[in-house]
């Protein structure tokens, strides 16, 4: 039949797609199950949230103590070498050797504390290769030794930790100059 001769089937049609749209008991069950899995995903989430939250927290309160306190052991490795130096200041016999005495031990208390704290002396010797990562070349002098090699250490460098704190302020070999180029 066509629906130019059922008046009623419109009509029909709605109160179907009606019927279609209510929920039945089974799919209204289905319905609260997945709300309720929503809503437990949902305070899962917001608990992973906050627990990432605290934990970059706590990291970032880890990393400002560890800022604030980096220089605590270096500091206790050399408050025995200022003991040493006040009392090296605070002796009156004016004798030479006490005081260079006095000095060496000092020095030695200060080489123990940079060794603890791994601080390392670089002292190029004479004719080692220049490396521009740990020495800083003052000037080129001529020499009979090869081009790019130490020639004389003006200043030890020093490194922490194979990171180069001061470099080595040294003189280097020139390139040997060719006596053909003038003529």
């Amino acid at each position: 039949m066509s629906s130019a001769q059922d008046p009623n089937l419109p009509e029909t049609q709605a109160a179907e797609a009606a019927d279609a749209t209510a929920p039945t008991p089974d799919a209204a069950a289905q319905l609260k199950v997945a709300q309720d899995e929503i809503a437990a995903l949902k305070d899962q989430f917001l608990r992973a949230k906050a627990e990432a939250e605290n934990a970059r927290r706590r990291a970032d309160e880890e990393t400002a103590k560890a800022r604030k306190f980096a220089v605590e052991a270096m500091a206790q490795e050399l408050l025995p070498v200022k003991d040493s130096l006040e009392a090296a200041l605070a002796d009156a016999s004016g004798s030479i050797d006490a005081i260079k005495k006095g000095v060496d031990l000092t020095l030695s208390q200060l080489r123990g504390a940079f060794e603890r704290s791994r601080i390392q002396e670089i002292a190029p010797a004479v004719g080692d290769r220049f490396d521009p990562g740990c020495h800083q070349a003052i000037a080129t002098v001529p020499a009979e030794q090869p081009a790019n090699t130490v020639v004389g250490v003006l200043q030890k460098g020093y490194s922490l930790a194979e990171r180069t704190l001061r470099p080595a302020l040294v003189t280097v070999a020139a390139a040997a100059q060719n006596s053909s180029a003038g003529s």
